[in-house]
C-alpha cells in the first residue's frame, strides 16, 4: 500500500504586533488558520505560499524566510501533512480581490488574542508556527533547491 503526506504552506506575516490570520469555515466549522493550503501540482513551495495568501487574504505575500517545517498527524482523520512555513511581508490588500468560498475574512490579530483563541484554531500548527517566528525561526530561503528535469543529471 502507498502512502504519502499531503504537503501544505503557510504564511506568517507580521505588522506592528498583529498576525495575519483567516477565518475559514471547514466542515461546517468555523476556525482562525493562517494563510494557508495545498501546493499543486508543478509549483514551488514559494509559488504556493504567494498564491495562498493571495486567495484566502486578497495580500501579496512577500517570502522572506523559512520559519520551519513541521510533521502533523490529524487525531481524528489519521492524515498526515507536511508544512513549510514562511514569514514575510504583504502588499495590499488588492482592491476587488476575490477571496477562496471557505474564507469567511482577513483579520490581523495578536499572539494574546490567537492563545486566548486557541480552541478556535484550525491546529496547533497555527499557534506553533507563530511562536517560532517570534522566537526567531529564520531560514534562508536557499535552503529550499528546485530542480528542473533538465537540471538533473542524466542517470537520475
Amino acid at each position: 500500500m502507498s502512502w504519502s503526506p499531503a504537503v501544505t504552506v503557510a504564511a506568517v506575516v507580521e505588522r506592528r504586533g498583529r498576525f495575519l490570520m483567516v477565518r475559514e469555515t471547514i466542515e461546517g466549522k468555523q476556525v482562525i488558520n493562517q494563510p494557508a493550503g495545498h501546493l499543486e501540482d508543478n509549483e514551488s513551495l514559494v509559488d504556493a505560499a504567494i498564491r495562498e495568501t493571495l486567495e484566502e487574504t486578497a495580500y501579496r505575500f512577500v517570502p522572506e524566510a523559512l520559519v520551519g517545517l513541521y510533521r502533523y498527524r490529524a487525531p481524528i482523520t489519521g492524515a498526515t501533512f507536511l508544512r513549510a512555513t514562511f514569514s514575510g511581508s504583504v502588499q495590499g490588500p488588492l482592491p476587488g480581490a476575490r477571496l477562496s468560498p471557505e474564507i469567511l475574512e482577513a483579520i490581523w490579530l495578536t499572539p494574546e488574542e490567537l492563545e486566548a483563541q486557541e480552541a478556535e484554531l484550525r491546529s496547533p500548527l497555527v499557534l506553533r508556527c507563530i511562536r517560532d517566528h517570534l522566537a526567531g525561526a529564520r531560514y534562508p530561503l536557499t535552503v529550499l533547491a528546485e530542480f528542473t528535469p533538465d537540471e538533473l543529471p542524466a542517470q537520475l
